[in-house]
């Protein structure tokens, strides 16, 4: 009989939850396995021994239901950087010691790029010192920028967010006369991912979003107001969609850092905006989606959540089988019928990598997404869970706070 201990880390999703719920279910149906923990606050949860049970929380499939459809991290999150073992080992030997102590045989990782580097370099310390403890990683991002992976959790739920906001913002900005430009700020650091997927409403017969600018295209400003002008000689409002990584001058966005080294990004919409008023002169307004894209779960993906616990509950298979240093990906097969397949790679081919949108996707001028893209995109996007409701509105799923101090 072993344990295992379950962590979720980064940004929070509107399927990281599901995953949880993956590992959790699938967990239940392996006899050699008894406690289940949750580790609280990500690795630091394991660094700092504070643990709790998940068996005596999640207490019934309708338990399990309601943390399917509750955004964010039900066990609380953390961007915490592990140092190389052979520079500090004296978190490593913490961890050891309260992994044994629990005596848990397997830990399971919810997280993005910067997760997967944990997952590796524990997995990698534990081999060094013959520690028998299985460490797989389960993906998930909005960012949608983990390689090998055909897509990640979290970023179809987001893309059917961003696009339906987008149209719902289009029917609103071509109610009046005049000519007006509305330019909505969406997130990606460096893979335009998600600012891409506007470009769905196109498959809809829509003409918005006109402009969508993507991080891996170098920006020009002087471009950019062509490209508005042009448009606003073809439509009374223009829709914008810009990626919050795009790059601008020093001074827009705040330059903070996190213990990865990644900026926090926002403001390219306000800074745009500003830009638009002075050059052209035209009614402008500026949008930031901001966390609703990746908290927004009741106008989740079914697909997203779906994949989501079945890519958490193959973790735990994966395990059960022996292997370790593991990250769980999908495979996509075909397009039309959507199909996919869950294999596994090598954390150290993940862990700080980034896969990028496609040069194909983006047409010749750098402010479009191409037709064919869509492709991609649709599956990701398809079918509405059922939600349980309470007083109107989506209800959730929480661990008591008490617990989680």
């Amino acid at each position: 009989m072993m344990n295992i201990a379950v962590a979720q880390s980064g940004g929070p999703t509107c399927a990281i939850n599901a995953s949880l719920v993956g590992v959790f279910r699938e967990s239940l149906k392996v006899s050699d396995i008894d406690a289940i923990f949750g580790s609280v606050n990500g690795i630091e949860g394991i660094i700092n021994n504070h643990l709790v049970d998940l068996k005596s929380m999640i207490l019934s499939n309708n338990d399990m239901e309601l943390l399917r459809q509750t955004p964010s991290t039900v066990l609380g999150s953390c961007r915490y950087k592990l140092p190389d073992w052979k520079d500090d080992e004296a978190v490593y030997q913490k961890i050891v010691e309260n992994l044994r102590q629990r005596n848990i045989g397997a830990f399971f990782y919810i997280g993005g790029n910067d997760s997967m580097d944990t997952v590796n370099k524990l997995s990698e310390y534990f081999r060094t010192i013959d520690f028998d403890v299985k460490v797989i990683g389960i993906p998930k991002t909005i960012d949608n920028d983990l390689c090998i992976t055909d897509h990640t959790p979290g970023f179809g739920s987001a893309a059917k967010y961003v696009a339906t906001t987008m149209h719902e913002i289009t029917r609103d900005s071509i109610v009046y006369s005049i000519p007006s430009v509305t330019i909505v700020e969406i997130m990606g650091r460096h893979a335009g991912w998600l600012t891409a997927s506007s470009a769905v409403l196109h498959a809809m017969g829509e003409t918005a979003p006109h402009l969508i600018y993507v991080p891996e295209v170098k920006f020009s400003l002087e471009n950019f107001l062509s490209d508005v002008r042009q448009e606003m000689s073809k439509h009374k409002a223009v829709i914008v969609a810009v990626s919050e990584g795009i790059e601008v001058p020093e001074g827009v966005q705040s330059g903070v850092v996190d213990n990865f080294g990644h900026k926090y990004l926002s403001g390219i919409g306000k800074y745009l905006e500003e830009i638009v008023r002075n050059e052209i002169g035209c009614k402008v307004r500026s949008i930031e989606l901001n966390v609703m894209q990746r908290c927004s779960a009741h106008i989740s993906s079914r697909t997203d959540i779906d994949e989501a616990e079945a890519i958490g509950a193959a973790g735990v298979r994966l395990a059960i089988k022996g292997e370790t240093g593991k990250v769980m990906v999908f495979k996509r097969k075909h397009d039309m019928p959507y199909t996919i397949v869950i294999e596994s790679a090598d954390a150290s081919c993940i862990a700080n990598q980034e896969k990028l949108l496609p040069s194909e996707y983006i047409n010749s001028n750098g402010n479009n997404i191409r037709s064919f893209a869509l492709d991609y995109f649709m599956p990701l996007i398809q079918g509405d869970l059922s939600l349980i409701k309470e007083n109107g509105i989506p209800k959730h799923f929480a661990i008591h706070e008490s617990v989680l101090k």
